[in-house]
């Protein structure tokens, strides 16, 4: 279960009228609300003999392998005794990022959905699911009870819709269900107040549910590509786009005609094709000073030019996923 809430249950603890603006008051308010929110769920779960356990998650723990891994460790763990993790965002620890983060709980849970491969995300809202049109502005809106693609027109009626409960809108909603779809995994958009996990299991067409668009890609595959935002950009040439997305072969220096944004070896890097499209994500063996100085010619001249070779290749196909 992933949750928001805590900074919320702070403010009525601390008798704040209104969200706070500042850090360190959103930061005590979550501080307050936590032990509420876990309060209540104890509660909740306790009425039918089931134990939970609380998971606090900041944006490093998803950017770090080893603490991935870590958190993946846990939470089979605490299945493994029968207890039900109850996961949201360590608000209370958070620096400028936190309003950033607040009410993104749909990118928390799909990429905690990713971190244990799970079959199905089901998104409990205060709307009905994914609407043609913005429901409150347009009477004759229908609700699209499947989606098998995610196309710009999609994301161009995402962002122009919100929710009145949910920070994040049905914007943040979309881009966890890219990021589960582009992972072979299924999501669900239903109506919390309307609709319970019972009824979604039992089978009952409710919400709108995203279909995978593509096979299901391993676990560290799905790391590289949505665990973290990539730090660089690097622009290819035709022979490399082809080379990596029709021949699955590595991104050698041959085929970078530039770079932008500053990273280091083993950092995450988009890579696009001339048109500026993104076509791969993968780490870079080199950091950015040293690939400015090798783009565009062979791996044989490495070397040479740097006085050391780590690598032939500028990201290995074992560490790039097409996208």
């Amino acid at each position: 279960v992933v949750s928001s809430g805590a900074i919320g249950a702070g403010m009525g603890q601390l008798s704040m009228p209104r969200r706070p603006r500042s850090i360190p008051q959103l930061q005590a308010a979550a501080a307050v609300g936590q032990n509420q929110l876990m309060h209540s769920y104890q509660i909740a779960f306790g009425r039918h003999n089931l134990s939970i356990a609380q998971i606090l998650l900041t944006a490093d723990d998803l950017k770090n392998r080893q603490r991935y891994l870590n958190v993946r460790n846990t939470l089979l763990t605490l299945w493994h005794y029968g207890v039900i993790p109850v996961l949201n965002e360590n608000d209370s620890v958070a620096t400028d990022e936190i309003d950033f983060r607040v009410g993104d709980n749909d990118n928390l849970s799909a990429q905690v959905a990713n971190l244990i491969d799970a079959h199905l995300l089901i998104i409990l809202s205060d709307t009905d699911g994914f609407f043609s049109a913005d429901p409150r502005k347009a009477p004759q809106a229908r609700l699209i009870s499947t989606i098998t693609e995610i196309t710009p027109e999609l994301e161009k009626l995402a962002g122009q819709t919100a929710s009145e409960v949910a920070t994040g809108g049905m914007r943040t909603k979309l881009e966890a269900a890219k990021i589960l779809t582009a992972s072979g995994q299924m999501m669900l958009i239903a109506n919390g107040k309307k609709h319970n996990l019972v009824d979604i299991l039992d089978g009952k067409e409710v919400g709108t549910l995203f279909l995978p668009q593509a096979e299901r890609m391993a676990s560290r595959k799905r790391w590289i590509a949505f665990s973290h935002p990539p730090t660089g950009i690097l622009v290819v040439d035709d022979g490399a786009v082809q080379a990596i997305a029709e021949k699955g072969k590595s991104l050698l220096p041959s085929g970078v005609i530039r770079l932008k944004g500053e990273f280091e070896n083993g950092e995450v890097v988009d890579i696009q094709n001339l048109k500026g499209q993104e076509i791969a994500r993968g780490l870079a063996n080199y950091c950015d000073r040293e690939l400015k100085k090798i783009l565009g010619k062979k791996s044989s001249e490495i070397e040479e030019i740097l006085g050391y070779c780590y690598y032939e290749e500028v990201v290995h196909r074992d560490n790039l996923v097409v996208l």
